[in-house]
C-alpha cells in the first residue's frame, strides 16, 4: 500500500508541474518575488500569452500561487503561496543534478530553439552593465520567435522581452546571428567577444555601445573560446565577413 500510495503521489506531481512551462514560472517568481502577467512573460522568452495565460490559471487552482493585490503604486500581480515556496528544494535539486549529469544536446536545441535567448541571459553580467539603460536587440535566426530583447541597467537584473521595450533609440546596440552561432557563447563554452570577432555574432548600433556588449557578458568558465563540444551544431555556423572590431 506504501508503494501505491508513493506512485500516486509521484504521478500527481508529473502530472501537474510536467510540462515546459509550469516549473519554470516558479522559479521566477521565487527569484523576482511579486511579478505582473507582462513581469512573468518578460522572463520567459518564446511562451505565448495564452500559454502563459494558461499556466498561470492551473498553477492558481493547485495553490502554488495567488494574486497580489496593489500596495501604495505598485500594481497587482501574481505571487507564491507558502506551497509555492515549498518547491525551492525541488528546483534547487534538478539544477544541480541537470548541471552534473545531463549532457549537452545539441538535438534538443533544435527541437526548441528558444530556449538558446533563455540561457544567454544567464550569461550577463550584471555588474558590469552600464549606468543608463540599454537594450540588446536580438535577431536569431532559426528560434522560434526569432527576435528578443535584453534591458539592461547597472545594479539591476537583465529583463528579458518579447515585445521592443521602445526605450530611447540611441541606446540600443543590435545582434545578429543564428542558433549555432549563440550556443557556445549561451551554454559558457565560448566568449562572445571571440564569437564577435569570428563573425558568428555580428553587432550594429552605437559604436560605445557595440564595444562595450562583450565585456557585459561572463568569460566561459575553462577561459576557452573554441567551440570543439558544440559537435554538429558548430558545424552548422558559418564565418561572416561581418564582423565587428574593437
Amino acid at each position: 500500500m506504501a508503494d501505491a500510495s508513493d506512485y500516486c503521489a509521484f504521478t500527481k506531481a508529473v502530472e501537474h508541474f510536467g510540462d515546459r512551462w509550469s516549473l519554470v514560472i516558479v522559479r521566477e517568481l521565487l527569484l523576482r518575488g511579486t511579478l505582473g502577467f507582462n513581469g512573468i512573460g518578460e522572463g520567459l522568452p518564446g511562451i505565448s500569452r495564452s500559454v502563459l495565460a494558461a499556466r498561470l490559471h492551473k498553477l492558481e487552482d493547485l495553490g502554488v500561487i495567488e494574486r497580489a493585490e496593489p500596495v501604495g503604486n505598485s500594481v497587482p500581480g501574481y505571487r507564491l503561496t507558502h506551497s509555492g515556496r515549498a518547491l525551492r528544494p525541488v528546483l534547487s535539486g534538478l539544477r544541480i543534478w541537470s548541471e552534473r549529469f545531463v549532457p549537452q544536446d545539441p538535438a534538443m536545441v533544435e527541437r526548441d530553439p528558444d530556449i538558446v535567448p533563455m540561457w544567454l541571459t544567464q550569461r550577463l553580467d550584471a555588474s558590469a552593465f552600464p549606468a543608463r539603460p540599454v537594450v540588446i536587440d536580438l535577431t536569431v535566426a532559426g528560434s522560434g520567435a526569432e527576435r528578443f530583447w535584453l534591458v539592461l541597467e547597472g545594479g539591476l537584473e537583465p529583463s528579458a522581452c518579447i515585445e521592443d521595450p521602445c526605450l530611447d533609440g540611441g541606446r540600443y546596440v543590435f545582434l545578429e546571428s543564428d542558433v549555432p552561432g549563440l550556443y557556445p557563447v549561451a551554454r559558457g563554452e565560448r566568449s562572445m567577444r571571440a564569437a564577435v570577432e569570428d563573425g558568428a555574432v555580428r553587432l550594429f548600433g552605437e559604436p560605445d555601445l557595440v564595444r562595450a556588449l562583450p565585456n557585459w557578458f561572463r568569460a566561459p568558465a575553462s577561459g576557452a573560446t573554441g567551440m570543439a563540444s558544440t559537435g554538429a551544431m558548430v558545424g552548422a555556423t558559418q564565418a561572416s565577413s561581418e564582423a565587428v572590431t574593437a
